[in-house]
């Protein structure tokens, strides 16, 4: 708890490049989720200059399939679309990809990766041998 409060707190400051959100009932903290920009380089087209990176996002059982997570996604989606943010990047769990498909997000063709510390993926890719 220590090391994640010593990470988020600054994180959440103002002017931080992190965002987060969340939901909270009589129960307590039921979802949150975030929201981290990724600067790009400036290039000579007129585009939009950061992406996002949304990661930890998680609704409580029992309240899943309320509209906590839609309500999650959506405020954190109107916040990206008012500050100009170019894409919104997230790996997916297989439950995850209905929610975040109503949503507009698609698998990309252009994106390709390479896992270079730690040991591959425990769920499928896409990538073709």
């Amino acid at each position: 708890m220590a090391r994640c409060v010593a990470w988020m707190a600054p994180r959440l400051e103002p002017d931080a490049r992190w965002k987060a959100w969340v939901a909270e009932a009589a129960a307590g903290l039921v979802g949150a989720v975030w929201i981290g920009l990724i600067e790009k380089m400036p290039n000579p087209i007129a585009e939009p200059e950061e992406h996002g990176y949304l990661t930890n996002f998680y609704v409580r059982e029992g309240w899943r399939g309320t509209g906590v997570g839609t309500a999650l996604l959506d405020t954190a989606l109107a916040w990206c679309r008012e500050r100009g943010v170019h894409a919104v990047l997230l790996w997916p769990t297989t439950r995850s990809k209905p929610l975040y498909e109503r949503h507009g997000f698609a698998s990309p063709t252009a994106l390709m990766e390479l896992i270079v510390t730690g040991e591959a993926a425990p769920w499928p890719t896409s990538h073709s041998p």
